[in-house]
C-alpha cells in the first residue's frame, strides 16, 4: 500500500500514521521527524532546514524531495509507506509520481484528515507545552496554517481529481479517529 496522509498541521497525522503503517504493514516516513532528528544532531541539512521551520515555512523542495526519494528507496519500503507531510508543493507532486513510477507501482490513496482550525492551533499550543517544540508558537503555528491554505490544500485537488482522495473527520478521541481511517481505507485496492 502507498500511501499519503495529509492535512493542516495539529490534524494528528504524526498520531495516525503510525497506526495506519501498523495496520498495513508498511513504514510511516515523515518528513518532519526527519527534520527534527537533523536539526537535534546539527547535520548541514538540519542547520537548513532550521532556518525555515523557525519561520513557519517549508524547507525547499530540492533538500526535501532528495531526502524522500532516498528514504522511500531504502529495503523496508518496498512493499509500500505512508508518506507524512510529503508532497506539500505541485512541484513535489511530480516528483513523487515520478519516484513511484520507479517502482512499478502508483499511489494507491490519500488519506486527507480534516479538523477544525481553531481547534488545530489550540492542539499545537497544547503539543508545544508538552514537548516543548520552540516551533509552535501562535504566531508560527498560524503561519503555518497560512503556508498549508496557500501551497498544500490546492494539492488535495489535484488528487481529488485524480480520485485518490479519502477524506475522513479528524476531530474526536484518537481511537475513534482510527476507526474511521480503517474503514475507508480497508476497500483501496493496492497497486
Amino acid at each position: 500500500m502507498r500511501l499519503l496522509i495529509m492535512g493542516p498541521p495539529g490534524a494528528g497525522k504524526g498520531t495516525q500514521a503510525t497506526a495506519v503503517a501498523e495496520h498495513f504493514g508498511i513504514p510511516a516516513i515523515s518528513t518532519g521527524d526527519i527534520f527534527r532528528a537533523n536539526v537535534g544532531q546539527g547535520t548541514p541539512l538540519g542547520v537548513e532546514a532550521k532556518r525555515y521551520m523557525d519561520a513557519g515555512e517549508y524547507v525547499p523542495d530540492e533538500v526535501t524531495n532528495n531526502m524522500v526519494r532516498s528514504r522511500i528507496a531504502e529495503s523496508d519500503a518496498g512493499a509500500g509507506f505512508l508518506l507524512d507531510g510529503y508532497p506539500r508543493t505541485l512541484a513535489q507532486v511530480t516528483e513523487l509520481d515520478s519516484m513511484i513510477q520507479a517502482t512499478g507501482h502508483q499511489l494507491d490513496a490519500v488519506l486527507v484528515l480534516t479538523v477544525d482550525q481553531e481547534a488545530v492551533v489550540t492542539r499545537l499550543l497544547k503539543r508545544a507545552e508538552i514537548e516543548g517544540r520552540a516551533d509552535d508558537t501562535e504566531d508560527v503555528i498560524r503561519r503555518r496554517l497560512e503556508v498549508y491554505a496557500a501551497e498544500t490544500e490546492p494539492l488535495i485537488a489535484v488528487y481529488g481529481g485524480r480520485g485518490l482522495v479519502v477524506s475522513v473527520d479528524g476531530m474526536g478521541e484518537i481511537a475513534d479517529v482510527q476507526q474511521r481511517i480503517f474503514a475507508a481505507l480497508d476497500d483501496v485496492p493496492e497497486s
